[in-house]
């Protein structure tokens, strides 16, 4: 099923969809909200017009029109029209230049992907076997670049909002790693004693990320107040057998919201030390903005290189 809420009434959903088979992922359209594109277990994508309330969606996939043979796991942002194929093995590149639409392989089973956030040809690829690609949509005849980045599967990669060199990938094998990708080695790496089952990027600060375990616990670190650990380490499901799959920021207020494997969405705000904003110095005004935090992640990144150089 897919169910759509609404923050003012959280306990039951505004719009209800029934599927024939099991929704995988999901993506609300950049532009237009209203449109929702989910991918389903049986390989199909399909879209759902939400001013158009109905039981069917106004469009899906058929094997005619190019479904995919396996599940679909991750959908790309919805402003994209680009087919991505998980998680069969995928053979080794070949072929012409890319174009809207085809179908990008990789050498192992795909299981994580994002765009970059201004380079729009840019994406990164995680692969069960632990590697990580960076590619481009512009020719298909070789990656950009290999990260060996963990031990198990890549669970999630994703670009830092603001820092165009930053991004940061979570796996099965306990760890988060944040990496500058114009550098084979990541610049930092946390070991969260469980599986890590999701990241994401705080909107509205370069140096802030959560991540979520499947031991239960949401993990909130700020680089820029601790960078060798969390600042809080919140259980989230008491329930024995019970794991977080799914972690993401409200785009606007200080709230994030997580998902398990029973189907549970709980829905949390940050506690005011987990949001502090820099205190203005008398006769100083607080500087705010994209370069702001570039310059705060750079800051970081620059001890971090000069302890490897």
């Amino acid at each position: 099923m897919l169910l759509l809420y609404s923050m003012k009434n959280p306990s039951f959903p505004e719009y209800t969809f029934s599927s024939d088979s099991g929704i995988m992922c999901l993506d609300m359209h950049m532009d237009h909200p209203y449109l929702v594109v989910v991918g389903h277990y049986d390989g199909n994508v399909a879209i759902y017009n939400l001013k158009k309330p109905q039981a069917q969606p106004s469009f899906r996939s058929t094997a005619k029109s190019g479904k995919h043979t396996d599940p679909v796991w991750q959908l790309p942002s919805a402003s994209y029209n680009l087919a991505f194929d998980t998680p069969c093995p995928l053979p080794p590149l070949k072929g012409p230049p890319l174009h809207r639409g085809e179908v990008f392989s990789v050498q192992g089973c795909g299981t994580a992907f994002d765009f970059h956030k201004e380079i729009d040809y840019m994406f990164l690829v995680g692969t069960e076997e632990g590697k990580i690609y960076k590619c481009s949509k512009s020719y298909s005849s070789q990656f950009l670049d290999t990260y060996d980045a963990h031990n198990m599967a890549v669970d999630a990669v994703t670009w830092n909002p603001y820092h165009a060199k930053v991004f940061m990938s979570c796996s099965s094998d306990w760890t988060v790693k944040i990496w500058d990708h114009t550098i084979k080695t990541p610049m930092f790496i946390y070991d969260l004693n469980s599986a890590v089952g999701d990241v994401a990027w705080s909107p509205y600060s370069s140096t802030v990320f959560a991540a979520v375990t499947t031991d239960g616990k949401a993990h909130v670190f700020d680089l820029a107040v601790n960078k060798y650990e969390a600042i809080c380490n919140q259980p989230v499901v008491t329930k024995k057998k019970n794991k977080i799959t799914h972690v993401q920021f409200n785009p606007i207020y200080p709230i994030i919201i997580i998902g398990d494997d029973r189907g549970h969405v709980t829905c949390l705000k940050l506690s005011p030390n987990l949001r502090k904003m820099p205190k203005e110095k008398k006769g100083q005004e607080v500087q705010k903005g994209p370069a702001v935090e570039i310059a705060k992640l750079d800051k970081l990144l620059n001890l971090v290189r000069e302890v490897k150089t």
